[in-house]
């Protein structure tokens, strides 16, 4: 047989090819996409360290337990005098009650995180609804969620959640719903405007032209294309919704029951740890506080910059 003759070997296809499923071809897609945004986020080092942050704390909130024992917030089995300064034994010393401040601050870190992360999840939820729907429809129903919009946009959030906060009865749920429903303006203007983009593109009027109904137009296409937005959005909410929570928790309109940073803020004041100048007290939850907004914070900020490279944000 000759080289002409010979038969042409046929490149292997992949398995969602030879599948010839479009599910597989869409799951390939988004590995692809996922596995690129990856590459992208790496060249961020602030990013990374950001990243890095988040997850060290987050097992410091999962394992809790194992750390500091189930126990360790106990008034009545404190095992340390009241006020005693940083020991051996008590590496960030001890509060009124003689509890470890440092296993304090470990079991806050649960109680911060969850409201924080619930919260935001509440907040861009009510923002991505609101900014998807007012920017698809027009007339008078973008006009009247604009309007309301704009309401809780002039008015004091901090002011807002305090009185809900007051008016509700003082639980963590009360503190996220207090959270969310206050500061979902901001990711509502970002949304609509993002949605007005993406319904001048001529694929959507083909898709009107197809018979795509509304909800298959605001599902199908528009809520895909502002999830990278509302995805950025979410990491920077997240870092100011754990800065509300700490100011609530001081205000003591949260849950006195459990153990929080900003909580923690509020017994070192009543204990009069300020005049005091116990800084032992004060100072390790003022510091995660900060350390887990800056940590969000970079994380919005360089998944921001691959989402969107022409924000020229700092590597």
């Amino acid at each position: 047989m000759t080289t002409e003759s010979m038969p042409t070997p046929t490149p292997t296809p992949t398995k969602a090819q030879a599948a010839g499923n479009p599910r597989a071809l869409a799951r390939a897609r988004r590995r692809r996409s996922a596995a690129r945004f990856w590459r992208a986020y790496r060249g961020h080092r602030s990013g990374l360290w950001g990243l890095a942050a988040l997850v060290a704390i987050a097992l410091v909130a999962l394992f809790a337990p194992q750390l500091v024992g189930a126990d360790s917030q106990s008034v009545t089995d404190a095992p340390g005098g009241a006020l005693e300064s940083p020991s051996g034994e008590f590496p960030l010393g001890t509060d009124q009650f003689g509890r470890s401040v440092l296993a304090l601050l470990v079991w806050g870190t649960r109680v911060s995180l969850t409201v924080g992360l619930l919260a935001a999840f509440l907040c861009v939820a009510i923002g991505t609804v609101v900014g998807i729907v007012a920017g698809h429809f027009h007339g008078w129903y973008s006009t009247v969620l604009m309007r309301v919009t704009d309401w809780f946009l002039v008015m004091p959030t901090l002011v807002l959640a305090i009185a809900l906060a007051t008016v509700m009865d003082r639980s963590m749920w009360t503190v996220i719903i207090a959270i969310g429903v206050t500061t979902w303006p901001t990711t509502a203007r970002l949304v609509r405007a993002q949605t007005l983009a993406v319904e001048s593109r001529p694929y959507i009027e083909r898709a009107r032209a197809l018979g795509g109904g509304h909800g298959h137009i605001m599902i199908r296409h528009v809520l895909p294309n502002v999830m990278p937005l509302v995805l950025a959005q979410t990491t920077l909410v997240i870092s100011s919704a754990i800065l509300t929570e700490a100011t609530l928790a001081f205000l003591g309109l949260s849950d006195p029951t459990t153990t929080s940073w900003g909580g923690m803020l509020q017994d070192a004041r009543e204990a009069g740890a300020v005049s005091a100048g116990d800084w032992w007290y004060l100072a390790p939850p003022g510091i995660a506080i900060a350390l887990v907004a800056l940590a969000f914070t970079l994380c919005g900020r360089a998944i921001e910059s691959v989402l969107n490279p022409k924000l020229g944000v700092a590597r």
